[in-house]
């Protein structure tokens, strides 16, 4: 029989448990991943029961409750709370999604809280971005154009500004990348949904002037086509965008314009 050996610190272990003092109303507990590099221990997954009565209604109010008020250490990113940023991204219940966005009484049991999956964690519920990120600065997210606009405004008419919805409205929280098993497989080449809608969110922008060098440069079998229509990408947004659709489209247009 074969034998595997799991890597360092895979195992998952429980962790402490904080429970409620008293309280008389409504409790609910949040087991939350937690991880630090600052020691040696395996990951393990802490439990805060609390009185959501005396909490905000969104899973980032129970966190910053718990941080505020139990456990300082907690460590997550947050900034705005009005779902238009993306910091708070992370899975939620077995989904990505942002936690302001994320009601706790949408979840019956309790509330499972871990990282964004696939991605090399730097603390507790933060993950590791530069690879993403350097992938979005790879496809040249501004508008680039030869022409010289004389001070004035760049203009579109109604149908071409039409062209971008779905598309500006992206936060780059990488719910979809992340929920993604092709992304999962060849993160390192695969750009993944968020970076492929912000590609084509230029692609379609009829004020930039470099349409066919951005579709030459996707057109490249790691880049693009590790894309098999699963359609995670699209379920997981939390703001109800379609990046499968926008690769869909560049797929289109490659095969269309070049």
């Amino acid at each position: 029989m074969a034998k595997f050996t799991l890597p360092k610190n895979s195992k998952i272990e429980n962790g402490v448990s904080h429970p409620m003092p008293t309280s008389n109303g409504r409790t609910k507990s949040f087991k939350i991943y937690r991880w630090s590099p600052d020691d040696d221990r395996n990951p393990c997954v802490d439990t805060f029961t609390l009185d959501i009565e005396q909490c905000g209604p969104m899973v980032l109010d129970a966190l910053i409750k718990i941080k505020d008020e139990v456990d300082p250490t907690l460590t997550f990113r947050r900034s705005c709370r009005e779902g238009i940023c993306g910091s708070c991204s992370m899975n939620i219940d077995g989904t990505n999604t942002l936690a302001c966005l994320k009601s706790i009484e949408e979840v019956k049991d309790d509330i499972v809280i871990f990282p964004l999956p696939h991605m090399p964690v730097i603390k507790d519920l933060v993950p590791d971005l530069k690879n993403i990120y350097a992938q979005l600065n790879s496809i040249e997210p501004w508008l680039k154009s030869d022409s010289d606009p004389k001070n004035i405004e760049r203009k579109q008419s109604p149908e071409q500004r039409s062209e971008l919805d779905g598309m500006w409205e992206c936060v780059l929280c990488f719910c979809c990348s992340t929920s993604c098993p092709s992304y999962w497989w060849n993160g390192d080449k695969y750009l993944g949904p968020a970076v492929l809608l912000q590609a084509y969110r230029w692609i379609a922008d009829s004020r930039d002037d470099y349409k066919e060098d951005r579709l030459n440069a996707l057109n490249e079998s790691f880049k693009l086509y590790r894309c098999h229509t699963i359609m995670n990408c699209t379920k997981a947004c939390p703001k109800g965008l379609n990046p499968a659709k926008a690769i869909g489209e560049i797929k289109k247009q490659i095969a269309t314009n070049i």
